[in-house]
């Protein structure tokens, strides 16, 4: 295990944000972790785990021992006629596990192709897209206990998952690393078609719908997110930077009279408005400020154009937040942690 001292999280973060990690160590097994930990607790350094970055928004340098998660590893270790249970290392690329489970035929995750970040991270943020959700295909997961040293495994229920909710980002935040996520996929798709465009773009893509396939789908919903959000690679971003916020039906009756046109999806507590309306509706879109800025085709998506800075981005979505407030009378949430 190599520990690095003063190195730049910009390889490290898709907001490609450079701020410093005054140490820093790669672990490639639970071994490797537990050995950092120790190290940490030694020196009474605080620590920050990193995945793949993509849901972190740096906006100063962190005086911590920085784990990066790289446990690899996609095994199948039971099915039966109609699911196959797989565990999966927490380093893992998530749309490369997904790709993987098309090539096998293993149906569930296909709608959630494309999104960014380690498949750590998919039960911490309970990830969906498209109409699906981890939490519909998770079984359980193994993590290291920070306190104990310990790996426990942890099934669904414990889990407590919620829109793009779990008890890691609440009641268990920093008390856990995940290593392993363990996910019960089937042999026997049932695909999810009918959440946004996807219907209309496998039509558009000339694919038949008595003969879909799960790289149909996937390749739908990748052409989907290739057409509104932008490569993290190329344009420094997080993806979708808030929560899509749920109200009452009361709160969305006296909207809709001020708003007809406003889209909404029904949930069991309340009606959902997606926060990518609100922000239009309120003219943030293609908005820019120095540096960073409203993503000129998707208005969730806040950008970092080149050298910009997360103290300058988490203030440009204290003033949407602000501002979608004083207009609607909603909150807005970020989906991203500030670090």
């Amino acid at each position: 295990m190599n520990i690095q001292e003063n190195i730049s999280l910009k390889p490290y973060n898709t907001f490609q944000i450079d701020k410093n990690a005054r140490f820093f160590v790669e672990a490639h097994s639970i071994e490797d972790i537990i050995e950092a930990l120790k190290v940490a607790r030694d020196q009474s350094l605080p620590v920050l785990i990193l995945g793949g970055g993509s849901n972190v928004l740096l906006t100063k340098d962190i005086f911590a021992l920085v784990i990066k998660i790289n446990i690899k590893g996609i095994e199948v270790f039971r099915e039966n006629d109609t699911h196959v249970w797989v565990k999966v290392g927490a380093g893992e690329v998530w749309h490369d596990f997904v790709l993987h489970a098309i090539d096998q035929h293993w149906a569930g995750i296909e709608n959630l192709s494309l999104i960014p970040g380690t498949v750590g991270a998919s039960p911490m943020q309970n990830i969906g897209a498209y109409g699906a959700e981890i939490q519909e295909v998770f079984d359980h997961l193994e993590a290291i206990n920070r306190t104990s040293l310990e790996t426990e495994t942890i099934g669904k229920e414990a889990c407590k998952f919620g829109y793009r909710e779990s008890i890691f980002k609440n009641v268990a935040r920093d008390q856990y690393i995940i290593t392993h996520v363990t996910y019960k996929l089937s042999k026997e798709p049932t695909f999810n078609i009918s959440y946004g465009a996807i219907q209309s773009t496998l039509d558009e893509m000339g694919r038949k719908e008595n003969a879909y396939t799960l790289r149909d789908i996937s390749d739908a919903v990748i052409k989907i997110r290739q057409e509104k959000l932008p490569d993290p690679q190329k344009l420094g971003n997080a993806g979708s930077f808030f929560k899509n916020p749920v109200i009452s039906e009361s709160q969305f009756e006296q909207l809709k009279q001020l708003y007809p046109e406003i889209p909404f999806y029904p949930q069991e507590k309340g009606i959902k408005i997606p926060a990518a309306w609100l922000l239009e509706n309120a003219g943030w879109k293609g908005k820019t400020f120095g540096n960073v800025g409203v993503h000129k085709k998707q208005p969730l998506v806040l950008v970092n154009y080149g050298d910009g800075d997360g103290a300058a981005i988490k203030a440009l979505a204290n003033k949407i937040q602000r501002d979608i407030k004083e207009r609607f009378d909603i909150d807005l949430h970020p989906e991203v942690n500030f670090i």
